[in-house]
């Protein structure tokens, strides 16, 4: 015993000198080499072959996810196969890609590749049509520019071994296609080649290259071997500054500027509803079965409601515990009560500890931490159940509990089932206007936390109610309190109010408060260029021969 006692001493003293940023998840690999094939078809679409060698950092999370950016959107995810050492996936989500632009997350579920080990994982995308452009030299060629897929810089270490294999199609003599040059920074040019099918292939291979940049490969070919109908011709637009001469009718140039407008509003609305989305995507990869026990608050988060709202769903649980009492609206005070209650949850004592704290700047900084905490402990407790089929549980309970109050047959029993379901009505859409509905129009008996709520509940009775005699609570109320009633009006309108006042008392501008979370939880992928690349000129292209149209993969999304 005394052996065993002197061995787990120093264990110990090990684990306590591990930096706590050991212990947090990062994503951090090497991608020791990447192949892809990019193949034109005979009816002129193309087919993307990837293979990626990843090597996972000791120190990081392991890789769950591959972010794989595409040239465009004109593709079938049910079409698209992936393996992880030849072991096939099922989870390949448009919704869930992390990269600018357009692409696929592919989820490696049990077979994420762990800290320190070495994988291989294949993504074939059989069909991708609208890859092929005319030749801005030649108007008898077409022309097509790939960029494969690239990740974050912050994510990816080393060099990679990148080979990069055209198939042109099928019928294309040596001597008719054109390479367009070699990307800034490749060694060499391609080499030519055929391939098992008799098709003229272009290789580029760099031992050095690197898996966070971008690098951009082209070919020409005669347009007679693929269908007229498969190359894309530049719409108006997407020549727009190009063709010198082209003449912009009043209704077009009006069109153009609605369009711009367009996308900067869609651009703004995007990224301000990129902010609030603090989930991380793990939680949408489908489990099984219903997560059952969760509370209001966490049934809220996995809604992804609004943080003003479960900060206020928050405040009123620790109110209804009798952990604070509220002494002023605005700007909201408590008195934290000392000692604290039993029963209180964890994020409700790191709520009271936050406002504790009277500089407001670390006030914030200290609710923001809570509800990382409580987003990454709802992740935890959804490892492995459906996350649409518990949403769809916790909705029918919200549901339910609007249906006791309501069914309610005297303001006794529904001011007693109100309050016992109280924190779930405020998960409804139209809490605010079902509570007016619901308590307008009779008395409602004032709940036991109702002091500590409203800072100036005495006032409020004598000067609009006048003093009400007491009432016996009703039947199955606490030992034998008497409670006295409040008009139903002002009832309802205590607790909108209260929602909508602690709302922006507590955590300010809700977008910068939720932002500052997300950055956390489900944080914006970076990557090093701006992404995809499509073009109708042939400037921007850096082509050997010619090159009118591009149509380029998008970064990865660093996971």
């Amino acid at each position: 015993m005394k052996k065993a006692r002197l061995l787990f001493i120093p264990i110990l003293i090990i684990v306590a000198l591990i930096p706590a940023s050991a212990l947090a998840q990062t994503y951090l690999f090497s991608l020791d080499k990447l192949t892809v094939d990019y193949t034109i078809n005979q009816d002129g679409t193309a087919s993307i072959d990837y293979t990626f060698v990843f090597t996972d950092a000791p120190s990081a999370s392991p890789i769950d996810f591959v972010d794989v950016g595409l040239p465009n959107s004109n593709f079938s995810t049910g079409d698209i196969a992936a393996y992880v050492d030849g072991k096939p996936l099922s989870y390949i989500s448009r919704s869930d890609y992390q990269g600018t632009g357009v692409g696929v997350a592919v989820g490696l579920g049990s077979d994420a590749i762990p800290p320190g080990r070495t994988g291989t994982v294949r993504v074939v995308i059989p069909t991708l049509r609208d890859v092929l452009y005319p030749d801005s030299q030649d108007s008898n060629y077409a022309s097509t520019v790939f960029a494969p897929t690239y990740f974050g810089s912050q994510y990816v270490q080393g060099q990679t071994d990148m080979t990069v294999v055209f198939h042109l199609p099928p019928g294309v003599q040596p001597d008719e296609p054109r390479w367009h040059a070699s990307p800034s920074g490749w060694p060499s040019e391609p080499q030519t080649g055929i391939d098992d099918q008799g098709q003229i292939t272009y290789t580029w291979h760099n031992p050095n290259a690197r898996g966070y940049e971008q690098y951009k490969f082209g070919a020409s070919f005669p347009a007679q071997y693929v269908p007229a109908s498969a190359i894309v011709h530049p719409s108006f637009l997407e020549t727009l500054g190009i063709s010198a001469d082209s003449l912009i009718s009043f209704t077009m140039c009006c069109g153009f500027i609605s369009f711009v407008v367009f996308i900067i509003w869609w651009s703004v609305y995007s990224t301000k509803r990129r902010k609030m989305q603090y989930l991380p995507p793990k939680v949408a990869i489908e489990g099984h079965g219903i997560k059952r026990g969760l509370t209001a608050v966490e049934a809220a988060i996995l809604m992804e409601e609004p943080m003003d709202k479960i900060m206020t769903m928050i405040l009123f649980g620790a109110i209804k515990k009798g952990a604070a009492t509220v002494v002023q609206r605005d700007p909201l005070e408590l008195d934290i009560a000392d000692p604290q209650p039993d029963g209180l949850r964890a994020y409700e004592v790191d709520f009271l500890k936050a406002f504790a704290e009277k500089d407001k700047r670390k006030r914030r900084k200290e609710l923001q931490d809570m509800m990382i905490a409580l987003v990454k402990s709802l992740s935890n407790k959804m490892k492995g159940f459906s996350r649409r089929e518990t949403v769809a549980y916790y909705r029918d309970i919200i549901k339910r509990a609007w249906g006791q109050v309501e069914a309610a047959q005297t303001p006794e029993v529904k001011s007693e089932k109100f309050d016992e379901v109280m924190e779930w009505t405020m998960l409804d859409k139209d809490y605010e206007d079902r509570t007016r509905r619901v308590f307008t129009g009779g008395p409602v008996f004032v709940p036991i936390w109702w002091p500590r709520y409203d800072p100036g509940y005495g006032r409020t009775i004598s000067s609009s109610a006048g003093r009400p005699a007491s009432l016996p609570t009703p039947s199955g109320g606490k030992g034998g309190i008497s409670l006295p009633t409040l008009p139903g009006a002002t009832f309802a309108a205590g607790m909108v109010k209260g929602v909508q006042s602690f709302s922006s008392s507590v955590i300010g501008n809700v977008t910068d408060f939720t932002s500052a979370v997300t950055n956390k939880t489900n944080p914006v992928p970076v990557s090093k260029s701006s992404g995809g690349f499509r073009g109708g000129g042939g400037g921007g292209c850096a082509c050997a021969c010619a090159c009118a149209g591009c149509a380029c993969a998008c970064a990865g999304g660093g996971r």
